[in-house]
């Protein structure tokens, strides 16, 4: 069945670094787009980024340009997202997603945990 799988979320300092993954599986991963969101608490879930197919383009909302990186590895069906100078209103669930719009496919994973925090 599908599975996204995320990981790399965890307990981080203000101004530290994450990389957190996206492993996917039970569909073909090169033929999806991928996509980063958030949600903190007592807000609604919002997009941070996407990357095409075969990785030539990606996207990202504009309060999230310039600390955020998405990136994949089809070979490894793995989505990245690189996160820098982590701030305390990044804490939120971070969860990826798999989109082929024109088929109206969309896939979830559960989510993982980002927390800032001294």
């Amino acid at each position: 069945q599908v599975q996204l799988v995320e990981s790399g979320g965890g307990l981080v300092q203000p101004g530290g670094s994450l990389r957190l993954s996206c492993a996917a599986s039970g569909f073909t991963f090169s033929r999806f787009a991928m996509s980063w969101y958030r949600q903190a608490p007592g807000k609604e879930r919002e997009l941070i980024a996407t990357i095409t197919t075969d990785g030539g383009r990606t996207t990202y909302a504009d309060s999230m340009k310039g600390r955020f990186t998405i990136s994949r590895d089809n070979a490894k069906n793995t989505v990245y997202l690189q996160i820098d100078s982590l701030k305390p209103e990044d804490t939120a669930v971070y969860y990826c997603n798999a989109g082929r719009v024109l088929l109206r496919l969309s896939y979830w994973g559960q989510g993982t945990q980002v927390t800032v925090s001294s």
